[in-house]
């Protein structure tokens, strides 16, 4: 493995880490949005019924249902928890971790499909979890060919993840969707500014996150600008949540609610810096043709 390569797996690597460990966090000590599914009468009543044989009203009354729910909640943490001790230790775990992976990332996608039913089934809010549902399938097929550089697709994939991600995210920002409240809180909190003027910030913050997913996709070296801004705009929003709880409530709140909101963002701002190497290499034309090699048979690199 070559030096280059190293470092874009660590990274990889760090983000899974970070993805996993902030879930576990949130479904252990938190919580999440399994009853926006599971007490859903629409969705759910014809199922309780022939299912389970109960009432609807006795089901979303029932504490051993309740129970059931919590428990699953915590159980998905403890999930979690293992799969960021296995992204953190993939290399000796093989085949069997790189599945764990897979298994992991189709937890989170659906973990992003609840959340996205619970906020009134805005797309935006599903994609808005590109790079982190994304971050454990890159790392397991990097792990399968860690030898290798990110060939066109795995590049593209890569692109098309950021793209996503900040697009979303500039939707609520900008005011497309409902701009959530902790938006102007921690905007007016670290900026110290008023109402107004936080939400004309973040309306310029959406539209330079819109900028930047449409010039990841233009020649030359626009991408190569985007993605370094999408490193600089990844990393603030990540530290936002921490520190603005600092700034007004101090550290035990900052640590207890918010910390692991910003571990789990770690790809959100690490990502994009893989990708800002890997284009700043390849305009310098420092990667040599002999130092990456490419193999043909492998479906991700080109």
């Amino acid at each position: 493995m070559t030096a280059t390569s190293r470092l874009y797996y660590r990274i990889l690597q760090w983000a899974t880490v970070g993805v996993f460990l902030g879930r576990a966090w949130q479904h252990l000590y938190w919580d999440a949005p399994y009853r926006a599914l599971l007490w859903d009468e629409r969705w759910m009543k014809g199922l309780v019924a022939n299912g389970l044989g109960m009432r609807w009203q006795d089901y979303v009354t029932s504490l051993e249902v309740n129970a059931f729910i919590q428990n699953w909640i915590t159980g998905t943490g403890v999930f979690y928890l293992i799969c960021a001790l296995a992204a953190a230790f993939l290399p000796r775990l093989g085949k069997p971790g790189r599945w764990l992976m897979y298994l992991g990332a189709a937890n989170l996608v659906f973990l992003a499909a609840l959340y996205c039913k619970d906020k009134f089934f805005f797309i935006g809010q599903f994609f808005e979890y590109t790079l982190q549902f994304g971050s454990p399938v890159l790392l397991a097929l990097w792990s399968a060919r860690p030898s290798y550089a990110p060939g066109r697709r795995m590049v593209l994939g890569i692109k098309i993840a950021v793209a996503l991600t900040f697009t979303c995210h500039g939707l609520y920002a900008f005011g497309y969707y409902p701009r959530p409240g902790h938006f102007v809180y921690m905007t007016m909190s670290i900026l110290s500014v008023g109402n107004e003027q936080a939400a004309l910030f973040l309306q310029v913050a959406g539209i330079l996150d819109f900028a930047l997913s449409i010039m990841l996709f233009l020649p030359g070296r626009a991408p190569l600008y985007a993605a370094a801004y999408a490193v600089f705009w990844g990393l603030a929003t990540t530290l936002a949540r921490p520190w603005s709880a600092l700034i007004t409530s101090g550290w035990e709140l900052m640590w207890l609610q918010w910390m692991h909101e910003a571990v789990m963002r770690l790809p959100h701002f690490l990502i994009p810096l893989l990708l800002t190497h890997y284009l700043w290499r390849a305009s310098s034309k420092k990667v040599a043709s002999t130092e990456l090699p490419v193999v043909s048979s492998q479906k991700w690199v080109t």
